[in-house]
């Protein structure tokens, strides 16, 4: 799974990195330990045009009843078939940037989180869906996405079994036309990145709790001892 990454950088570099043509959302802050429910950014299409918005970490399907809840991932296995995401499977895919992302192993004396990133410190283009959900009495809209997952590479696998799907900017055209909705085609899409693009350290316990946003967050830890 992916449950919490970091958007370090300012909107203008995120908007020239993923040849944006239009920002429509303010500048976030910063954030170190982005973490469920939060704003994020997603790069979308819309009539033609490549946009970049914000949107609610955690994906509420347009036909809920509530936005009390979310889903902050989706399998790669599943994701054309699931109710929850099918839907934005076929018409709204997305592209959400990262500077990295953290992921959890489990060791005999507890977790040991790990900061992963790409080698040349480029932003990664995480796969991602998004909808739009509306309150039917007060009219409210909420945008809301989720990031797709899959099988971690060989190398990250004994740090945690699944990874966030990071895409090639070879596909992203094609990720993003919202006249692509075959499911299967969509699904050829989805070929993570070569692991030898990646980079990894672990890092201090400091990200458990999602109050600590801090630069230190992404820092190597020095002190491995129990």
């Amino acid at each position: 799974m992916c449950g919490r990454y970091v958007i370090a950088q300012d909107v203008d570099t995120y908007a020239r990195f993923f040849g944006v043509e239009e920002i429509r959302t303010e500048m976030l802050a910063e954030s170190y330990n982005v973490a469920p429910t939060d704003s994020v950014y997603a790069v979308v299409d819309h009539e033609g045009k490549r946009l970049l918005g914000s949107f609610r970490w955690g994906l509420i399907p347009f036909w809920a009843e509530s936005p009390r809840s979310g889903h902050i991932n989706a399998r790669a296995e599943t994701v054309a078939d699931k109710a929850m995401f099918r839907d934005s499977f076929a018409r709204r895919r997305c592209l959400i940037p990262a500077d990295g992302f953290y992921e959890w192993q489990q060791l005999d004396r507890g977790k040991l989180p790990h900061y992963i990133r790409l080698g040349d410190g480029s932003p990664m283009a995480f796969a991602g869906l998004w909808s739009r959900w509306r309150d039917r009495e007060s009219g409210e809209r909420i945008g809301s996405c989720a990031i797709i997952t899959t099988e971690a590479h060989p190398a990250l696998a004994d740090i945690h079994g699944r990874m966030p799907v990071m895409l090639d900017p070879t596909v992203w055209n094609e990720w993003l036309d919202r006249e692509v909705t075959d499911p299967y085609r969509a699904r050829t899409l989805i070929q993570p990145l070569p692991e030898h693009t990646l980079s990894y350290h672990p890092v201090s316990t400091l990200v458990n709790d999602v109050r600590n946003n801090l630069p230190e967050c992404i820092a190597p830890l020095t002190d491995r001892s129990p």
